[in-house]
């Protein structure tokens, strides 16, 4: 990479990092933190509450998307994090789960990821722009890592609003990346044809990817409706659950550098993917065994699991929709990628909550285990990198 590209690719993905932080941080806590608002005692309405960014997100993603072809890249993702920032400061005044959900209704309105990921193609060249994206795929999952470590520990402090507030804040940290750190764009977009929807939505391979990312986001959110309480179930209070986060997080980065990126250049790629998809099935399945009598050193070794293959998907599946997708329409694909994993969060807040309250937390882990099922049959007939997709 050149001096350029590599300030691209940081400033880019801290602006990532900033922004997914924030959302992040509220995650561990937010099921049982938001029981103590009015209206906190249905199950459905948290998960609601949870997922509902996801829903106005993935809505909004293409137009923003769109927006940014026209109107400039840096304008519209300085607009849409100061609406990300509003509607944190929105959820950190709320009274109510009311008010929660409509702060993170706002929150999800900032649908900037498109125009993020269609700036950093713009600053990068096409052999390095793999790597670019790869960089911002594993911010997203540090960012999530850390999260797990720092909220339970943040909460005690400053309770769900003052994460909220911190989210706002970080926010708008990242417009301040935005005008000082990141390059400056092009003055013109380069005059190319313009993919067609269709034709994305007719890819094999990218159908493939968007399926999967919305699984996956809609997995991790169904996960933290039950895990929280699973913990504290097994005797483990809120305030320690770093405890069992931080080693199983530190210990399944290592793993990821020592197996990602040395097999990816073996080009083992396409087994090391397929395999975390399956590892995640089967980590959904261990907690189904202890959904009943939880035990805090099994609880920790499902999530080292769960760690270690979300961290590997987290950080590939970004490089693999640049690298599958048409040239001439790859803001089409990343657009319709990215709305995918915003409806994820959607679907699996929404579908955990009403789950857990209805069927129970050992249905919600049959019901993700069914869904990483799904994906790794979608996933197997993936081409190679560097062999030609279907």
């Amino acid at each position: 990479m050149t001096a350029h590209e590599r300030r691209a690719s940081a400033s880019l993905a801290a602006i990532f990092a900033l922004r997914m932080l924030g959302l992040f941080l509220v995650l561990p806590v937010f099921a049982l933190e938001a029981a103590r608002y009015p209206g906190g005692d249905d199950p459905v309405l948290i998960g609601l509450a949870m997922g509902i960014y996801g829903l106005t997100q993935g809505l909004l993603q293409i137009p923003f998307g769109m927006a940014s072809d026209r109107l400039g890249r840096k304008r519209v993702i300085i607009a849409g994090l100061l609406v990300f920032a509003l509607g944190s400061f929105v959820a950190a005044l709320a009274g109510s789960l009311t008010w929660l959900i409509i702060g993170r209704s706002l929150q999800g309105a900032g649908a900037v990821s498109a125009a993020v990921t269609a700036l950093l193609a713009d600053q990068t060249r096409d052999e390095v722009r793999t790597k670019a994206m790869a960089l911002v795929g594993a911010s997203i999952g540090l960012m999530f890592a850390l999260s797990l470590v720092l909220a339970p520990l943040l909460v005690t402090y400053i309770g769900l609003a003052g994460l909220f507030a911190l989210t706002g804040s970080l926010a708008l940290a990242g417009v301040a990346v935005v005008i000082w750190w990141v390059p400056a764009e092009p003055l013109q977009h380069k005059n190319q044809p313009r993919g067609k929807l269709s034709e994305v939505l007719r890819h094999a391979g990218l159908l493939r990817l968007d399926a999967g990312v919305f699984i996956l986001h809609a997995v991790q959110l169904a996960m933290w409706v039950a895990i929280p309480a699973l913990l504290v179930q097994a005797g483990l209070p809120p305030a320690q659950h770093w405890w069992v986060y931080l080693p199983a997080v530190l210990a399944s980065f290592f793993v990821m550098g020592a197996t990602l990126f040395p097999l990816e250049r073996r080009g083992y790629l396409r087994a090391v993917f397929l395999g975390s998809i399956a590892l995640i099935a089967l980590v959904q399945l261990g907690l189904l065994w202890a959904a009943d009598a939880p035990h805090i050193a099994w609880l920790a070794f499902m999530l080292f699991l769960f760690f270690c293959g979300f961290n590997v998907l987290e950080a590939s599946q970004p490089s693999l929709a640049s690298r599958v997708a048409p040239p001439h329409a790859r803001g089409a694909a990343l657009g319709v990628y990215n709305t995918l994993q915003s409806l994820g969060f959607f679907a699996g807040g929404a579908a955990g909550g009403w789950l857990v309250k209805t069927q129970g937390v050992p249905t919600l882990f049959i019901a993700c285990a069914v869904g990483m099922g799904l994906w790794l049959l979608l996933a197997w007939p993936m081409a190679a990198p560097g062999r030609k997709a279907p």
